[in-house]
């Protein structure tokens, strides 16, 4: 029997997580080419610090503008490379599919984080899903991970619960460190450390 000991992961959406969604008429979109990609402020600085405390990253992003005709596959490869290039990202996991195809990957559906679980040996319920959208946090509540959701008040359907709000990636980077860390000294290192990289 395996007794190796199970990892920690991030699971993190992309679009308005990593880099900047685009808002029109108060709705997020994804970047249609790297011209308009913008990693968010602090996203970096967040990433090294949760993987300097041990944790797995896993990008999981819903990407259904394939399967529409509107985006091509090898665009998002290319955006993701992009990122991957700049941030300590592990993986990069896609869902290409639309709401209609039934897939068991589509956010809010938790295919995505259990094939990043079974590739990392993860435990899900030690890890966090980090998201702007209801289906992302659904999804980390499927998966039975801790969710942090990311509210920019988007003209949408928000999600009915999750166990952290916040106003980026860096917030919730410093929510996570602080509950994983056992003593006060240590989380308060953490938070100066964040605080720096501001």
């Amino acid at each position: 029997m395996d007794s190796t000991p199970k990892a920690r992961a991030i699971f993190l959406d992309r679009d308005g997580v990593l880099n900047r969604a685009l808002v029109r008429g108060g709705l997020p979109y994804p970047p249609r080419d790297l011209a308009e990609v913008e990693i968010l402020p602090g996203v970096t600085e967040a990433l090294l610090a949760l993987k300097a405390a041990g944790f797995i990253l896993i990008t999981v992003s819903n990407q259904p503008d394939v399967a529409r005709g509107i985006l091509k596959r090898d665009t998002v490869d290319s955006i993701n490379a992009y990122l991957g290039e700049r941030m300590p990202m592990d993986r990069f996991i896609m869902c290409y599919h639309d709401s209609g195809d039934e897939c068991a990957c589509r956010k809010p559906k938790a295919g995505m984080l259990h094939a990043g679980a079974l590739e990392f040996n993860v435990d899900l319920n030690r890890s966090y899903m980090v998201g702007d959208r209801w289906r992302d946090v659904e999804a980390g509540k499927n998966a039975g991970c801790k969710t942090i959701f990311i509210d920019y008040g988007y003209d949408e359907r928000q999600p009915e619960s999750y166990d952290f709000v916040t106003g980026s990636l860096l917030e919730a980077a410093q929510i996570i460190l602080s509950k994983e860390k056992g003593s006060e000294d240590c989380r308060t290192t953490e938070y100066k450390n964040l605080r720096r990289w501001r």
